[in-house]
């Protein structure tokens, strides 16, 4: 074990404190296990055993850093003096909690507190407390964040590229790793072959540190020094806290796989009986002291569940439901100015993230060559020379991290603004923008100020790997805004709205659309109506709803047939999707053809299409009818793409639809 420790530093009064700390986690425990058996609560992840570590690191740092907790972490909540009755409500679901019954556990946050709960994906919170600890650095805090994860959690990826962002932009994050031996049923020796996991360190560039979890003098100690060096140098830190997990990884999973002895072995190691007796032989605390604190603890606790359980059950409530996907937010309008300069699609885009990053100094933008290089489209191209290398950050290929880092941004109000390089690389950042980003509102009310540009399409011969339309696969998930704009003065416009808009936008650009088409641009800062559709060609025997690089395919079969009398709509935005204007060419028209490069089947087509026939079926002329792309992967020849393309059989399907 790595001893720092000096334990004449830590005083008479923080001894007994660190003690008190550590006992009433285990009795709100031993009290939850009671429950449990009488069928109260419906699920618990103990952490008896593991209390030196939450407790210790919690204590060691200020009450302002935040932390990252997982399951076994209840000592760092209530280190942090989370009110224990609203604790209980959160475990029963009730509406006093923290997260409405809309979650269990300890999957909740509270800034309140300065605690940003997991998810069950237990990755990503690694490099959310990476983009925490960005924003200490460039608001010069001078603090530290600390995140928490297990020995079975540091095989995932999201591990690896945690780690090493924060060690390339050396951020002052302590990651504690709670080395139990095991991953729910699986031992370490399954899990990784180094003799330490603190090991891995050292390939990262960081410090590395094992110490004994069961310990709260080293793990106190130990942490606090580190913290207080971090914040005057900061630097990220690994350390492994070597415990054992006494019960089950939750409590119906048991502890059956254990060796025979193990646990007896590691009760003599218990961190509170332990420091009891070496707090009673030093004459810190006597044998009365400690069972006063326990008739307090009991009384305290009793009292919070008694609080808990008189609260009703969380009554459903529709419009509370979908209120809180996202946060509110009402826009101000920024109009237009008169004076326009001719600009492209990709110099639209530009403009507009520059204009914004002009606009709200807390503003950061990331990504895969963006910085000197500009980013392969050249989008941010002299953004450095604007804006500096801490604003606009180049950054290690790890998408994942990425995301999770523009979330911990957020939670420091900032604005974050991702760069995918291509969206079909948001498959390696899907969980984050899935799972955090977009759930994490309606789960305790923080909102994820995050934009993610999308450059996206076919068209260019690119292949299956940078060619995708991968829109659908977010806007079916609730709370994410996605927004798809068509020409120059839209893109800007919009992208300088999602911004401006507090939730999770994922904004995609047609690469095909970069530097093919040009129009006038309104000079100057201004944006647009996020979820509002616009009539781009008048017509009265049919609409072409579309987006994208469809609207540019309408728009040329028009003006190649001057007798087609044909309406087209562009929704610019996906979601929230402007239902308003598709009901009022529906019953202008009576005809509608969904147009969409994207694949057939499972593509927004076919919602749009549904939506139509369900609530509109008596002002249809004929069915609503799908012109999509083929449902394979995007070709490379271009002869073979063309065929992939809607476009292809475009006019056989708008005349099949006129015909009917």
């Amino acid at each position: 074990m790595h001893k720092t420790l000096d334990k004449n530093s830590i005083t008479r009064t923080e001894l007994v404190k660190l003690y008190k700390g550590m006992l009433l986690p285990r009795m709100v425990e031993e009290k939850m296990l009671i429950l449990l058996r009488q069928g109260r609560i419906s699920k618990w992840f103990s952490g008896i055993g593991q209390e030196a570590i939450a407790v210790g690191a919690t204590m060691a740092l200020k009450e302002e850093e935040y932390i990252l907790p997982l399951h076994r972490n209840l000592g760092v909540f209530t280190s942090r003096n989370v009110p224990l009755d609203r604790l209980f409500k959160q475990f029963q679901g009730k509406l006093g909690g923290f997260s409405k019954g809309r979650e269990r556990s300890f999957h909740f946050g509270t800034n309140e507190h300065h605690i940003v709960g997991m998810i069950s994906h237990l990755g990503p919170q690694l490099a959310l407390a990476d983009g925490i600890a960005l924003a200490n650095k460039l608001s010069g805090a001078g603090e530290v964040c600390m995140a928490f994860t297990g020995d079975g959690g540091t095989s995932e990826g999201d591990f690896h590229e945690a780690m090493n962002v924060a060690a390339v932009w050396n951020l002052p994050v302590i990651f504690i790793i709670e080395n139990n031996a095991w991953g729910l049923s699986t031992p370490t020796s399954e899990q990784f072959a180094c003799e330490q996991l603190s090991d891995r360190a050292k390939g990262y560039g960081m410090q590395g540190i094992t110490i004994d979890g069961n310990n709260i003098q080293e793990v106190y100690g130990t942490l606090k020094t580190l913290a207080e060096e971090i914040r005057e140098n900061p630097r990220p830190v690994m350390v492994e806290c070597m415990t054992f997990r006494m019960r089950g990884h939750e409590e119906a999973s048991g502890t059956k796989y254990y060796p025979e002895g193990l646990q007896d072995e590691w009760a003599k190691k218990d961190p509170i009986a332990n420091f009891e007796k070496e707090l009673l032989a030093e004459g810190l605390i006597t044998n009365e002291d400690i069972e006063k604190l326990r008739a307090e603890n009991k009384a305290y606790i009793e009292e919070a569940l008694e609080q808990a359980f008189a609260e009703e059950k969380v009554t459903a409530n529709t419009e509370n439901e979908l209120a809180d996907v996202f946060a509110p937010y009402t826009p101000e309008r920024i109009e237009a100015s008169e004076e326009t300069s001719k600009l492209r699609l990709v110099d639209a885009i530009s403009d507009g993230l520059s204009l914004a990053m002009e606009k709200f100094p807390k503003s950061v933008i990331m990504g895969q060559d963006i910085a000197e290089y500009g980013g392969v489209f050249k989008i941010t191209e002299g953004f450095v020379d604007k804006f500096g290398k801490e604003r606009v950050r180049n950054t290690p290929i790890c998408e994942s991290a990425i995301v999770s880092a523009c979330l911990g941004l957020s939670v420091k109000g900032y604005k974050a603004i991702m760069e995918m390089q291509f969206a079909d690389f948001a498959s390696s950042g899907f969980n984050p923008i899935v799972n955090n980003l977009a759930k994490i509102y309606y789960r305790w009310g923080q909102n994820a100020d995050v934009v993610i540009r999308m450059p996206t399409g076919a068209g260019v011969g690119a292949g299956p790997f940078h060619s995708q339309s991968n829109e659908a696969w977010f806007t079916h998930v609730p709370g994410l805004k996605v927004v798809y704009p068509s020409n120059p003065t839209d893109a800007k416009g919009l992208l300088i709205a999602s911004i401006e808009d507090p939730n999770p936008v994922l904004f995609f650009e047609h690469k095909a659309l970069y530097r093919s088409i040009a129009e006038e641009v309104p000079t100057g800062y201004f944006n647009s109506e996020i979820g509002k559709a616009a009539v781009v060609a008048e017509g009265q025997k049919a609409t072409i709803i579309t987006y994208g690089l469809g609207v540019h395919w309408a728009k040329e079969l028009l003006e190649n047939d001057a007798e087609l009398d044909v309406e087209i709509l562009d929704l610019r935005t996906l979601v929230p999707l402007d239902y308003q204007a598709i009901e009022a060419c529906v019953k202008k028209t009576n005809r509608v053809l969904i147009l969409h490069e994207d694949t057939g089947f499972g593509g927004i087509g076919g919602e749009i299409a549904a939506y139509i026939q369900e609530n509109f079926f008596e002002h249809l002329d004929a069915p609503v009818m799908r012109c999509t792309s083929l449902d394979s992967p995007v070709p490379f020849a271009k002869e073979l793409e063309d065929n992939f393309l809607a476009k292809n059989r475009l006019k056989e399907k708008l005349k099949a639809l006129l015909n009917y």
